[in-house]
């Protein structure tokens, strides 16, 4: 299986983290049906927030890109250790929550970090709708947040 998703997460020079514990009651994933529900996964490393604060000031918005992709790859190994990423079919629906500074209009932009992980490992597949939304604040100040549903077999 050269060609599957852990193989593309590899070539890209990625290594699929361990589940983030969550931080308050609810599971990482749930399955329903041929659907896993991903719970909002924060830019955690080693049980750490990567960053904390507003997008526009003090965190840039390239800085919120790369969290958006540490985001999505916390994503990838609640899907992985659920239902094992080699079952997912397509990326269906992607929600990014930026919590943004007055007057900071950039939050495409930052998802696009996470989207684009997506799009990288899963090629057509991983391409998704997708909201992109400014929050004025986030759990335990977090930059970003990301939840996705995806298909599975």
């Amino acid at each position: 299986m050269s060609n599957g998703p852990h193989a593309k997460l590899a070539e890209l020079g990625y290594e699929l983290p361990e589940v983030v514990p969550p931080v308050a009651s609810y599971v990482p994933a749930v399955q329903s049906g041929a659907h896993v529900y991903v719970s909002g996964q924060l830019p955690m490393a080693e049980g750490k927030l990567l960053a904390t604060g507003k997008v526009g000031a003090g965190v840039s918005a390239e800085q919120a890109k790369d969290l958006a992709e540490r985001c999505a790859l916390n994503a990838l190994a609640a899907i992985d250790s659920l239902v094992g990423l080699e079952n997912v079919v397509k990326i269906v629906k992607l929600t990014g929550f930026v919590a943004s500074a007055p007057g900071f209009t950039g939050q495409p932009a930052v998802i696009n970090g996470a989207s684009d992980l997506f799009g990288a490992v899963f090629g057509e597949a991983g391409r998704h709708a997708r909201s992109a939304v400014g929050v004025a604040e986030l759990p335990l100040d977090a930059p970003v947040e990301v939840e996705v549903i995806v298909e599975v077999s």
